[in-house]
């Protein structure tokens, strides 16, 4: 069971590098660069300085939990 923990952190990172990605190219910058209005602009600025370094940091950091075995079954019978 320790052994999928650790694999799980591998793949907690690995979500935490691709909600990074999609946050800004997908959902920041476009709502950023959009000419259209103020509203756009509030949206992405939330979503780029807010909203993506707390669920990034928080799945990297779990990841980072479980591949140093932080998540390990101590009680070993």
């Amino acid at each position: 069971m320790n052994k999928l923990k650790r694999l799980l952190g591998f793949i907690w990172i690995l979500l935490a590098l691709l909600s990074a990605y999609f946050s800004v190219v997908y959902f920041g910058l476009p709502k950023i660069t959009n000419p259209k209005g103020s509203d756009d602009l509030v949206f992405g600025v939330i979503i780029i300085f807010i909203l993506m370094p707390i669920i990034v940091g928080g799945l990297f950091k779990f990841g980072l939990y479980a591949i140093q075995g932080l998540y390990d079954d101590k009680n070993k019978n």
